[in-house]
């Protein structure tokens, strides 16, 4: 368990700002780590833990927020430290107070996405690899969009899937689905835009003013229809928001299609992390997706 003393040392010493925890909660959140409120004085922060291994875990999401911060895009929990305490690995973040969304709050959301998108790379992928949920993602950069999403996004996907029992039809179709990735993308390849890259509805969030606030991300240089395709996923998005979006950064003609192909990534992780139903409904995307190339 973290031991809380170390931890406020940690805060103060990063902050200069004289710390001492007084209060606890558990908060909501995910079903990976676990969150607590924890407040001193005036001060109050988000702290995540989970098992002492998963510290580049934590290391890499605070270098994400901070690669997204830095873009002045759009708000993010500041990442104030990060380390071991006893058996457990922890990240304190900013704690971000909770509103009401505005009439307009959703259209901003769409705005401010695409201004993030629009910082750009000459590469795709990134420096640091991260996580997608607890599953490695590999962010090594590559001048070559369809390379990189056959080998590091579907390619890796699938042979996990394999490695975890998944073989026969996924993976037979799914090799034929690696060999035509291209086919998807002959109008031209994409300009590699800062992604959130784990964009679904349970990590964003507003601010007491109603702003819109992003977290828990899986960063990488890519296509930023990959993050508009992962908003459909699940749904929790409405229509002025992919209307302000659009309004500021046009989808490409091709998108519906394509869409699938950045989903499958999601789907197949999701797949290896749960299991389940997600195996036929991988099968049906790589049928799609097959059926307009071939």
């Amino acid at each position: 368990m973290l031991i809380w003393p170390e931890v406020a040392e940690h805060i103060t010493t990063t902050t200069g700002r004289p710390f001492v925890a007084n209060g606890q909660h558990v908060a909501g959140g995910g079903c990976i780590n676990a969150a607590t409120v924890v407040q001193g004085g005036d001060q109050r922060y988000f702290v995540k833990s989970n098992d002492a291994a998963k510290l580049d875990m934590f290391t890499a999401e605070a270098a994400g927020l901070n690669e997204i911060a830095h873009a002045q895009a759009i708000r993010v929990p500041a990442p104030i430290c990060w380390g071991t305490s006893g058996d457990q690995a922890y990240l304190v973040l900013e704690y971000v107070e909770q509103g009401q969304p505005q009439p307009e709050s959703m259209t901003r959301l769409g705005q401010e996405l695409a201004q993030l998108h629009r910082s750009f790379s000459e590469h795709y992928g990134w420096h640091h690899d991260n996580t997608i949920g607890t599953t490695l993602q590999v962010n090594t950069p590559s001048s070559d969009w369809v390379d990189f999403w056959q080998r590091h996004r579907l390619g890796f996907q699938l042979e996990l899937a394999k490695r975890n029992g998944h073989g026969g039809k996924l993976q037979r179709r799914g090799e034929r689905l690696l060999a035509n990735v291209g086919a998807f993308f002959r109008a031209g390849r994409p300009v590699a835009s800062l992604l959130h890259g784990d964009l679904w509805s349970g990590n964003y969030t507003f601010d007491e003013h109603g702003h819109p606030v992003i977290f828990d991300p899986a960063v990488y240089y890519g296509d930023h229809e990959a993050d508009v395709a992962m908003t459909e996923l699940f749904g929790g998005f409405p229509s002025r928001f992919y209307d302000a979006y659009r309004e500021a950064y046009p989808l490409e003609a091709g998108y519906e299609v394509r869409k699938t192909l950045y989903n499958l990534y999601h789907v197949l992780n999701h797949l290896n992390l749960f299991g389940g139903g997600y195996l036929s409904q991988a099968e049906r995307m790589i049928d799609m997706l097959l059926a307009e190339v071939e």
